[in-house]
């Protein structure tokens, strides 16, 4: 065992000798686990040892696997915005913007229905001044937003969609489809529902994709209009 290395508990197996498939099940156990434990609790108020409890794994595990509390939960963070822009990761100036963005606000709506606690966790991190996501925000994720904007930008050159302010319109569907997951107290209470239905979720789509595309004058390739 190397200097500053984690021991495993007895009666389980060192981390270093599971093979690939168990290392997979594991990490996604502690990340799940930790998702709950992070949007329940917060970062200061989130243990380790409440996540491993969480994976059913101990704890040594949890820190072989992720390192520490800090990159477990920056992990989150970020897998959580990687889920979210995969979408548009590949996305060329000859691609139809009308496709492309009803896609990708339709793609945000399941994942934040999917994934609600890591919205919620995402949410709370940036109302806190992302403390620990400042890196990440000013260099990754900054130059993926720019990368876009200008695709956008060329879209708009070409008279496929009117020239609106490419990141502010990143922002507002980041921002609208999330809406559903990090405040459903508000919007369960509001409408009197109990929990939004698969109907409920698909009439948001069409509204936010509508509202979206037409305040954009996002025009099909195919037949120059948002109809």
């Amino acid at each position: 065992m190397t200097q500053g290395s984690v021991p495993a508990e007895r009666g389980v197996r060192e981390p270093g000798e599971a093979n690939g498939v168990t290392r997979q099940r594991n990490e996604r156990e502690i990340l799940a686990a930790a998702e709950r434990v992070f949007a329940r609790h917060g970062y200061r108020g989130a243990s380790l040892q409440a996540i491993a409890e969480q994976a059913g794994l101990p704890k040594s595990n949890v820190l072989y696997y992720m390192g520490s509390k800090r990159g477990l939960y920056v992990r989150l963070l970020e897998r959580m915005m990687a889920r979210w822009n995969a979408l548009l990761d590949d996305i060329s100036v000859e691609d139809d913007p009308a496709d492309v963005l009803e896609a990708f606000i339709r793609s945000k709506m399941q994942l934040s229905r999917r994934h609600p606690e890591g919205s919620r966790l995402f949410a709370a991190e940036i109302l806190a001044g992302a403390p620990f996501l400042q890196e990440y925000l000013r260099g990754e994720l900054r130059a993926w937003v720019q990368a876009r904007a200008k695709i956008f930008e060329q879209w708009a050159e070409r008279g496929l969609m009117d020239p609106v302010d490419p990141v502010w319109l990143i922002f507002l569907i980041w921002s609208a489809t999330q809406h559903y997951a990090d405040f459903e107290a508000q919007v369960l209470g509001i409408t009197g529902r109990d929990e939004l239905s698969d109907a409920d979720v698909e009439e948001i789509t069409t509204f936010l994709t509508r509202v979206i595309l037409k305040g954009c004058g996002v025009r099909s390739r195919d037949d120059g209009s948002t109809d």
